[in-house]
């Protein structure tokens, strides 16, 4: 089951964190991974870890932002099967806090640059009368959380654009589905948090950690696995959901 053999995955954001995770999953179970980050180090140990495990990898500095990288990156690929939109940015704020050049690089980064990578690969996907896209949106898309007002809007964004690929390219073959984390202990959040909350670090981290009724952040390689599956033939009836993953953080708060 899960098997990726012969098949092409672009994975943005693979450098690190669920990405990662993502991108080692992926090329275990055959799949020949390419990795687009623009943390070039962190994308090059990723392929690394991934070649000494005999898997096929490999990586490409772009700025999703920028669609013409995107494109240059892409477009030479001839095939891609599936493709992860996992790359993004956070941001603390409310409406009236949140500046003009904060809004603009949260939505450049998490809006605009999913929105590249789409537009460079569905005509791929089209071509080849098939493929998958899986979109990392956030709980943030599903509930209100507060001082997440650019982030919880760019994730909104991914959510509404999932629904809408499936529903226009579904006489193509072409799934696409999101998924929708909650907290999960990866770089991302260690770095959020002691940017954000200097000094207390170790309180906000266990905060965060019980905001969650199941007591703990997710790990990477669960999020990993839903990614996977959701990638697999094995789910090739779903397309246009989105699925929390969130220890409960959703229905069993109160």
């Amino acid at each position: 089951m899960f098997d990726l053999k012969g098949k092409t995955a672009i994975i943005t954001g693979g450098g690190s964190g669920i990405g990662k995770a993502a991108a080692q999953l992926f090329a275990k179970q055959g799949a020949q991974v390419y990795i687009i980050d623009l943390d070039s180090v962190a994308a090059a140990d990723t392929v690394e870890a991934i070649t000494k495990q005999g898997g096929n990898a490999n990586f490409y500095s772009c700025d999703i932002s920028n669609q013409q990288q995107v494109h240059q990156v892409i477009d030479g690929m001839g095939k891609v099967d599936i493709l992860v939109n996992n790359a993004g940015i956070a941001h603390i704020g409310k409406a009236d806090t949140t500046s003009e050049a904060d809004f603009d690089k949260v939505y450049r980064v998490n809006v605009k640059g999913a929105y590249n990578c789409l537009h460079a690969v569905l005509p791929l996907m089209v071509k080849q009368k098939g493929g998958v896209i899986l979109n990392v949106s956030s709980v943030a898309a599903l509930v209100g959380i507060t001082d997440r007002f650019a982030y919880s809007m760019s994730k909104g964004a991914i959510q509404a654009m999932t629904f809408s690929i499936a529903r226009d390219y579904i006489e193509h073959h072409i799934r696409c589905n999101c998924i929708c984390p909650a907290r999960v202990n990866t770089p991302f959040v260690e770095n959020f948090v002691s940017k954000n909350y200097p000094g207390q670090e170790k309180e906000m981290f266990e905060k965060l950690s019980k905001s969650q009724p199941i007591g703990r952040m997710g790990t990477v390689e669960e999020i990993a696995v839903l990614i996977l599956y959701l990638c697999s033939d094995e789910a090739s009836f779903i397309t246009g959901c989105d699925y929390p993953i969130d220890g409960g953080f959703i229905k069993l708060n109160n």
